[in-house]
């Protein structure tokens, strides 16, 4: 049986290093470095890079005599580079020697990844190499890397030599290579002292200062020894080299410490000065990694979940490994930082970087785990408030309307042109459109708020938000005396595919009416953004209101828009995802799969054969089934009331079948959000979702598109499926609400989260569900399960019998539990 706590590969396969690269890449939440091999440069095979949270720059490019600006996360210089010689022969290269054996894997829960492998070179000698790296989670600013290297048939001289390479610039995404991508100045390379060089380097627009520096040290049975000359102080590269005699069969072993600094830290005086001074400082290797295991040790105790899964002994691991690299990405480093969370994390150049709506698949597993986090994260979107503000302004609107991809300062910096690689053709690029992310945020903000009780964030950051999101939607929203109803026109949904009706130019006539998922959260969001002003003080409320100048009558259209805006429908309960949407063709899924091995990217198949997916009732992820998946059916039944609606439970299924029938999953996030609807009427089908879902990264399911960058967001929404949806968990009123329905692959599932200060263990199975509340000085909490209430004091614990197929339990106990639950108070207004 494999480990659940090592990702492990065996043999050396080039078309699968880009792969490993990103998976086996290591992190702290201040940087992240691929697991690229030392002696390797970006090629077609390798791509090195290091990546520092929030670490972007600006660039024009002139695309077909159009000069575009991109905004990207900046490959930071190289630290990894480490590369041996055997005599006065030619620096190895694994594509210039045999590889006999090849061994990696990443231990999940120490954090350190161990690279093993024998070569060859032309001359039969043979190298033993024995590799651990990490980047380490004690010290935000340190990473280090140990190798271990014996002669096995041969003695003589071997020349080692470490360097920090300056040269490197952003091209791991082939698409992207037509744009600019020297993003690095050197300042200056030093030798400081006998084992330490450094090099200074400058983002060319941003002006942010990077600086790194390298102790390298070799040893023979724990001494250290070796003559040590600096090779290479200029040209952006600062490199040292060691030479050993070895004796055959004699393991001799190098180093590397490097620290990584730039001008936007905390708490420094000037970045080289500060890196020179902390790998002068440093423990060796080991030192290093007893802390960062510490450190990783305490991480898996508040975010650890275990599990008796089916089939595939590796989910419980691939589980893991979805958290380990949320946690890279995100992690304590990050709470005094600016930075949101990627879509891609920070392991490749895909997104370049750029914060969108992923977080809304991120946070929920943050809330119940690590809500520091998601309070941190939602403060940049709060810094970025005024730029909001002026976006909206310029659109000729109020209130704040944030970006669809945000990075350095808030503006817009979604692409306006976009290669299709099956085409080769750049096209307008029109998902700035997709307006929703606004009304997104501001379901963050609740969700924290709900979860966590945090009166103090909602006081001074989170109304304001709400406030100024509701002033934008409420200008958008604008009154039809026909229908009766608000509507809001020419915006996009998160399906993505549709940007304008057949026949109109996404250009000049882009968007859409009356999109439902943006509809119904904009009447979502008023009436929360109304309770919260209910819920402040009156004195912060009057205050709140006089400083942003709300008026009653601001109020009261809020109050009416969330009553009267318009959602539309057809075929008798199915919700149209937008206005008109009825009317577009039915698509020929069966001929286009046989004719495309992958039809996952439809809308670039369909531009490449110059046709257009608006004309087409395809979907590239979830749209409208959004809304089951942000929502229990209890209060989207609420929303919808209160709207004028009627949603009848049995349609709920309906639409789901619908739109499952026409989506593509061009998105790893779809894998995800049908997994999650599908759960409770389709068991079966929805583990076989969710395990596409599990595998979007391990297995590389778009085909390339791991190697540019993991997929955050799915591998958060993954984990939160398991967290969330198998165990029923909704924040709502006050009351934290469980309602388990394990899929049949999952036998039992345990867990923990943390809910208005209490620590929740869970134990789940299809008969019982167990709640437990560890020690701590908080007040009681309210949980409860279909109707049944009990009230949690720190150190109690209860049970419930699950009602359902393997729970047990009628349909006279199961109808008098939902009479009960629907009879629980909820944040609705009269």
């Amino acid at each position: 049986m494999s480990d659940p706590w090592t990702l492990t590969y065996e043999g050396y396969v080039p078309e699968q290093q880009g792969l490993r690269e990103s998976l086996c890449a290591l992190g702290n939440g201040h940087f992240v470095t691929r697991a690229a091999a030392t002696d390797v440069e970006a090629d077609d095979i390798h791509y090195p890079g290091t990546y520092l949270a929030a670490g972007y720059d600006r660039l024009t490019t002139s695309i077909d005599d159009v000069e575009v600006e991109n905004e990207s996360l900046v490959n930071l210089p190289n630290w990894l580079p480490l590369k041996v010689a055997m005599e006065d022969g030619p620096w190895l290269h694994p594509e210039d020697t045999e590889i006999l054996d090849f061994h990696q894997e990443v231990d999940l829960y120490g954090g350190i990844l161990l690279r093993r492998f024998r070569y060859r070179d032309s001359r039969d000698r043979v190298i033993r190499w024995h590799e651990r790296r990490l980047v380490s989670m004690a010290d935000e600013h340190l990473a280090a890397l140990q190798v271990t290297l014996t002669a096995e048939n041969w003695s003589g001289t071997l020349r080692v030599q470490g360097a920090i390479d300056g040269g490197v610039t952003n091209s791991g995404v082939e698409r992207y290579r037509r744009l600019k991508g020297g993003h690095l100045q050197t300042i200056a390379t030093d030798h400081p002292s006998d084992d330490v060089v450094l090099l200074h380097s400058r983002f060319v627009q941003a002006r942010r200062e990077v600086a790194l520096a390298q102790r390298l040290q070799g040893f023979v049975d724990g001494s250290e020894l070796g003559s040590r000359h600096t090779t290479d102080v200029e040209g952006g590269q600062a490199a040292q080299e060691l030479t050993f005699a070895v004796a055959e069969g004699q393991p001799v072993t190098v180093e590397k410490v490097v620290a990584l600094y730039n001008s936007r830290d905390e708490g420094i005086s000037e970045p080289a000065l500060e890196a020179v001074q902390a790998v002068e400082r440093a423990s060796r290797f080991e030192g290093l990694a007893e802390r960062h295991r510490l450190a990783w040790k305490h991480l898996w105790q508040e975010c650890e979940m275990d599990m008796e899964a089916g089939s595939d002994e590796n989910t419980l691991m691939k589980i893991r490994l979805q958290i380990f690299h949320l946690l890279q990405t995100v992690s304590y480093h990050t709470v005094d930082r600016d930075t949101g969370v990627p879509a891609r994390g920070w392991t490749g150049e895909a997104y370049r970087g750029h914060i969108m709506w992923d977080e809304l698949f991120i946070f929920p597993f943050l809330n119940l785990r690590i809500p520091l986090l998601t309070r941190a994260l939602l403060r940049y979107r709060y810094r970025r408030l005024p730029a909001a503000r002026r976006a909206a302004r310029q659109a000729g609107y109020v209130g704040a309307m944030y970006p669809w991809q945000s990075g350095s300062n808030g503006r817009e910096e979604s692409q306006t042109l976009h290669l299709n690689p099956m085409s080769g053709r750049w096209i307008p690029d029109n998902s700035d459109r997709q307006r929703h992310i606004s009304a997104d945020i501001a379901y963050n903000v609740w969700q924290y708020y709900q979860v966590t009780g945090d009166d103090d964030f909602m006081y001074y950051y989170g109304a304001e938000m709400l406030v100024e999101i509701s002033r934008f939607w409420a200008c958008l929203a604008t009154w039809d005396d026909g229908l009766e109803r608000y509507q809001i026109k020419g915006v996009m949904g998160p399906d993505e595919y549709h940007t304008a009706y057949p026949g109109k130019d996404p250009a000049t006539e882009g968007g859409l009416d009356n999109n439902a998922y943006t509809n119904v959260m904009v009447a979502w969001l008023m009436t929360r953004t109304l309770d919260t002003l209910d819920l402040l003080p009156a004195e912060r409320r009057h205050q709140l209101r006089e400083f942003l100048g709300v008026a009653d009558a601001e109020l009261e259209r809020w109050d009416d828009i969330s009553r009267r805006l318009l959602v539309p429908f057809h075929d008798d309960g199915i919700i149209s995802q937008f206005q008109g949407y009825e009317a577009l063709e039915e698509f020929d899924w069966q001929g286009y799969r046989q004719r495309y091995d992958n039809i996952q990217r439809l809308d670039r198949i369909l531009e490449s054969e110059d046709d257009s997916p608006n004309r087409y009732k395809v979907s590239k992820q979830a749209d409208v089934l959004m809304l089951f998946y942000l929502f229990s059916a209890e209060e989207l039944g609420l929303v919808f009331e209160r709207l004028g609606y009627v949603l009848e439970p049995d349609t709920i299924p309906r639409n789901i079948s619908y739109y499952l029938d026409r989506t593509s999953h061009g998105s790893t996030l779809s894998w995800v959000v049908h997994a999650w609807v599908l759960v409770r009427g389709d068991r079966s089908r929805a583990w076989e979702l969710f395990c596409n879902a599990l595998n979007s990264d391990f297995t590389d399911i778009q085909g390339g598109t791991t190697p540019e960058g993991i997929h955050l967001g799915a591998m958060a929404g993954t984990v939160d499926v398991v967290q969330r949806c198998f165990t029923g968990i909704e924040a709502r009123a006050e009351v934290l609400h469980l309602d388990p329905v394990l899929p049949d692959g999952l036998a039992r599932l345990k867990t923990s989260v943390r809910y208005r200060g209490h620590r929740i263990d869970l134990e789940v199975d299809h008969k019982r569900l167990a709640v437990a509340s560890r020690q701590a000085t908080v007040l009681p909490i309210t949980v409860a399960y279909r109707g049944h209430i009990r009230q949690l004091a720190p150190g109690d614990r209860c049970e419930f019998r699950l009602i359902g197929p393997h729970g047990g339990g009628g349909r006279e106990e199961a109808a008098s539990a939902r009479q009960r639950q629907r009879m629980e108070h909820d944040t609705k207004r009269e």
